[in-house]
């Protein structure tokens, strides 16, 4: 189908297909659009029932409830031009500044302050988390020699392990990573999780506390965290209005030469002739579709581990007793099922006579959000409200979503990877999507733009 009232029989003079309807696909057709008008035909395949891919907004209660993603960092400049561009500015709301909590050792502490990804600024930053041998461990390393190799990427929990303790790990780190990630410090690198912190060490600092001392985000800049006013499906919505491509509801199953351009063809036997193609596809399908044309970029991009999870919202009664806090996080080893609690109506302010919350599910290494049968996930959701709130919760709506294969881990050495995909590509071929630069909405939409603007450059 033809989206965003653009008639069938104008005429387009170069063909772009984009595999793949998320936000990064529906970026990247945006911006090919913008940068060609009329002389582009644009066609997006997505076999869901409906476009963007982790971005899916749901309606409980008459409110609008985003399912997938839900928030963008606001500091970084990504989302907020986007949205101004296309007229969205004012759609953009804040969070209403409360904080989370952290659920460790049976029970609720606050969110440590003055930590970047967790990781600790001075022992007082984690009192109270840690136990007393760990602040005196955390005091004394900026007076431990470090060892720390320019540019070199090993995995964060190893690092804060060895200069902080493994409680820091298990307590303050991973619980920021499992929600981001769905995996733990231990499987990701520190130039993914904590790249400001990576940073610092390559310009010499003498330790990771004066790292982490030297990035901690100022008081000044707004809220960390944006949403949007009727969720980010008023954000697609919008994208597929402006690039108007054209749909196909199916998934593509090869990507061949043909001549100068590309013959790409669908899962229901068509060939789309394309001058040229973005990939906007988790990795695992990018690395069978590129097999043929780019077998270097394919093996690249079958190393990229991936993790599942699952979501699910509810809608309670008004004045439920839930704590004036943002949500909990949930620190590794606990015996919960969830591993974050969302308390959306009191992040984000109240819009409807009911209470909203999402509760996650799912972590690197484990089967449950493929496995796990719907009526569990809503068993476990009331188990651990019951354990970590102290209270029983009668659901008025629930809506869950599992997401598979949608959470990339990005590794120790994992930017070496994204550019060996990268490197292994014909110039009429690109690549978009969170396993490359970045696993959050601004880096997808970053990295989308890049791809639109290398295919625009190759074609014109």
């Amino acid at each position: 189908m033809t989206l965003g009232g653009r008639g069938p029989g104008v005429y387009r003079s170069l063909r772009y297909c984009v595999v793949g309807g998320g936000i990064s696909g529906l970026v990247a057709a945006y911006r090919i659009r913008a940068a060609l008008g009329e002389r582009a035909d644009i066609t997006v395949f997505d076999p869901a029932d409906r476009l963007g891919g982790v971005l899916r907004t749901e309606r409980m209660g008459g409110q609008a409830v985003d399912i997938g993603a839900e928030a963008f960092i606001a500091r970084r400049p990504e989302v907020p031009a986007l949205l101004a561009e296309l007229g969205l500015a004012g759609r953009q709301i804040g969070t209403t500044g409360v904080r989370p909590m952290v659920y460790s050792q049976a029970r609720l502490h606050p969110l440590p302050a003055d930590t970047v990804s967790g990781i600790p600024s001075s022992a007082a930053s984690v009192a109270g988390l840690v136990d007393a041998a760990t602040c005196a461990k955390i005091a004394a390393e900026p007076d431990r020699p470090l060892r720390w190799q320019s540019g070199s990427d090993p995995a964060l929990g190893d690092v804060v392990a060895d200069r902080f303790g493994e409680q820091v790990v298990t307590r303050s780190v991973d619980p920021l990573l499992s929600g981001v990630y769905a995996g733990s410090a231990v499987g990701i690198g520190i130039r993914s999780a904590a790249p400001t912190v990576a940073a610092a060490l390559d310009t010499g600092a003498a330790s990771v506390t004066e790292a982490v001392l030297r990035v901690l985000p100022g008081a000044v800049g707004g809220p960390m965290f944006g949403a949007l006013d009727g969720g980010y499906q008023v954000l697609l919505d919008e994208l597929v209005a402006c690039a108007a491509p054209r749909w196909v509801a199916a998934s593509v199953r090869r990507i061949d030469a043909q001549g100068p351009g590309w013959a790409v063809q669908d899962d229901t036997g068509r060939t789309w002739p394309a001058e040229a193609v973005v990939l906007a596809v988790p990795a695992s399908q990018a690395a069978v579709l590129l097999e043929v044309p780019a077998p270097r970029s394919a093996a690249s991009a079958a190393q990229i581990p991936v993790a599942s999870a699952a979501v699910l919202a509810m809608r309670v009664a008004a004045g439920t007793p839930f704590p004036p806090q943002s949500g909990v996080l949930v620190a590794s080893g606990e015996r919960l099922h969830a591993k974050a609690i969302t308390l959306t109506t009191r992040k984000w302010g109240a819009r409807g006579d009911t209470e909203l919350l999402r509760m996650s599910f799912g972590r690197f290494g484990d089967d449950i959000a493929r496995s796990a049968a719907d009526d569990e996930f809503q068993t476990w959701a009331r188990d651990d409200l019951a354990t970590v709130f102290g209270i029983a919760v009668d659901p008025i709506e629930v809506v869950l979503h599992r997401w598979i294969d949608a959470l990339p881990q990005y590794v120790p050495g994992h930017a070496e990877m994204s550019a060996q995909i990268r490197a292994g590509l014909p110039p009429t071929l690109a690549v978009a999507g969170n396993y490359l630069d970045g696993v959050g909405v601004p880096a997808c939409v970053a990295v989308a733009g890049r791809a639109a603007a290398a295919v625009v450059a190759a074609t014109t």
